[in-house]
């Protein structure tokens, strides 16, 4: 348990028949007239569904306990995302669904954050940006403007992504894993 006085971003709560909400953001308010109060944006952990919460200030909350581990990614076994823990050579299989968007990111030897709950996989968290090489792109031509400088790349995960028209097959570049935008060249 703990109060909404001591709410952190990234905290994880535990609401509204066991739900796993985690706190994006906080705010205290303390109005000219009545009650302080703590006003909130959750985010559902399995869902990803995000909600405004208001909670009356020093009001107690439950409060989860989430294990997050650095992970390493090491193989495909049928539908599940094998990944191996750095400390223990542990091995976890995670379901697809439970990776989520991060599989259009994952190479083997990646390392991404694994959030896990009562020995239950949340999710998978990568960083904001990987290193990925252009598996295929067609070659850019200069005076087609039409798509604002832009073509379509494929991955070497397979995912396709929008990239300047002077990306060549076999380039290796920066990708941010939130949306999916080109960030940049690489230099080797």
């Amino acid at each position: 348990m703990a109060s909404t006085n001591d709410l952190k971003n990234g905290m994880v709560l535990k609401l509204e028949g066991g739900q796993l909400w985690s706190v994006v953001e906080f705010q205290h308010v303390k109005p000219g007239k009545g009650p302080a109060f703590v006003r909130t944006k959750l985010k559902n952990v399995l869902s990803g569904k995000t909600v405004d919460k208001t909670f009356n200030a020093g009001v107690k909350v439950e409060t989860a306990t989430v294990d997050k581990r650095d992970m390493q990614f090491s193989y495909m076994d049928g539908e599940y995302f094998v990944f191996m823990d750095m400390q223990t050579y542990d091995q976890l299989h995670i379901e697809r669904k439970t990776v989520g968007d991060a599989a259009n990111f994952l190479v083997e030897g990646f390392e991404a954050t694994v959030a896990q709950h009562e020995g239950e996989v949340l999710f998978v968290e990568l960083p904001a940006a990987v290193e990925l090489t252009v598996q295929e792109t067609e070659p850019g031509v200069q005076g087609d403007r039409s798509t604002g400088g832009t073509k379509p790349a494929t991955l070497e995960t397979g995912h396709q992504i929008q990239v300047p028209l002077f990306i060549t097959t076999g380039e290796k570049i920066k990708v941010d894993t939130r949306t999916s935008d080109y960030l940049g060249r690489v230099n080797s």
